[in-house]
């Protein structure tokens, strides 16, 4: 199953009432999980047509009353009570994760291209809700950093509570996976590569990392039994099975606004996390030894190489670029940068993709 959270495309989108999770039809068309409730004859209980899907996630970690409800529904039915995509707009599947757990270090290629040494462990850190935004929607560039990168990753969401759990049972703890954009303020970091002469970073990575608008997610998040057929073999420990992420291709765009290319993509990033160090049942497993996960929540598992604070010269994101992400199975998350007030210059690929988007 492919599943979104989806807000109306025009009036007030800030509120929660007026998030709902959708399922994605096959013929493109986006089925509220409140009207599958009023078509299926399963019984589907009718609270979860209000809830978020964290919360359906939390009464339904396997999805299987979905499941059922889909197969016993009639599909012309679901077809009538479902939305034209163009009416409303995607949200993050997962709008304000309870917890955000980010990976560092963890594309063997990535590893070489920083001249690191491979780790023993993952280096973790965390994220907050803030950070959280939508395919199509702005990343803020905070006037304080000059070393604004992306990151293309795949992010695995949560769907049944794990605590201590082992590399072999792990897979039964995801629900799905979605795309994200790990957004890095490089100079914040501290990454020596970006630090003009006097700067020293921050020292740790949370504002380098969480600020408002730094992490893209979805646009749909495709539930870890569909996304199967992707998955290749695990070329490194912590490989999970079917299901497991691995073999999916992971990119990444960008189109300037400024410069010789200006207007034209220029690929940054084209890895696959059949590179990945730890891959994400090893992942889950150690993380959930000390930190219990809880549906809803997302693991954003590494970047590959590609990264523009490593170029020669490097490319840093600017007001008025696009940037645009892609793992394979899942689909792709284009986002404008503007200024800290939303601001793109005119003429500006972001300016006009987000007069596309209004019009």
């Amino acid at each position: 199953m492919r599943l979104v959270t989806v807000r109306p495309a025009v009036g007030d989108w800030t509120t929660g009432a007026a998030h709902r999770p959708a399922l994605v039809l096959p013929s493109g068309r986006l089925l509220p999980l409140g009207a599958l409730v009023d078509v299926a004859p399963t019984g589907l209980p009718s609270e979860i047509g209000r809830m978020d899907l964290a919360a359906v996630l939390a009464v339904d970690p396997d999805l299987r009353a979905l499941r059922d409800a889909v197969a016993a529904a009639d599909q012309d039915e679901m077809e009538a009570a479902s939305l034209d995509p163009g009416s409303v707009r995607l949200i993050a599947p997962i709008p304000r994760p309870g917890k955000i757990v980010g990976v560092g270090y963890n594309y063997l290629e990535h590893i070489r291209e920083q001249g690191l040494e491979r780790p023993t462990r993952p280096v973790l850190f965390s994220m907050f809700a803030n950070a959280v935004t939508a395919d199509g929607d702005p990343i803020r560039h905070p006037a304080g950093t000059h070393a604004l990168d992306l990151e293309a990753e795949l992010a695995v969401v949560i769907g049944r509570r794990a605590s201590r759990v082992t590399v072999a049972d792990a897979a039964a703890h995801v629900a799905g996976y979605t795309a994200a954009n790990d957004v890095t303020a490089r100079d914040w970091q501290g990454q020596t590569k970006a630090l003009r002469p006097g700067e020293k970073g921050d020292g740790q990575w949370l504002r380098a990392k969480g600020s408002d608008t730094f992490l893209p997610l979805g646009p749909v998040m495709v539930t870890r039994d569909e996304l199967s057929a992707a998955g290749g073999p695990g070329q490194e420990h912590g490989h999970g099975g079917p299901g497991d992420g691995r073999g999916l291709a992971v990119r990444s765009w960008r189109t300037a606004a400024a410069g010789p290319d200006a207007g034209q993509p220029f690929q940054m990033q084209d890895g696959n996390t059949s590179d990945l160090l730890f891959g994400i049942a090893e992942l889950i497993s150690i993380i959930s030894a000390e930190v219990t996960l809880d549906p809803g929540d997302v693991i954003v598992t590494g970047t590959p190489s590609g990264v523009g604070v490593f170029r020669d010269p490097q490319i840093f994101l600017e007001p008025g670029d696009l940037v645009t992400v892609e793992v394979d199975g899942i689909g792709r998350l284009t986002n404008p940068i503007t200024d800290v007030e939303g601001n793109a210059p005119t003429g500006s690929p972001a300016a006009l993709f987000m007069a596309g988007r209004v019009s």
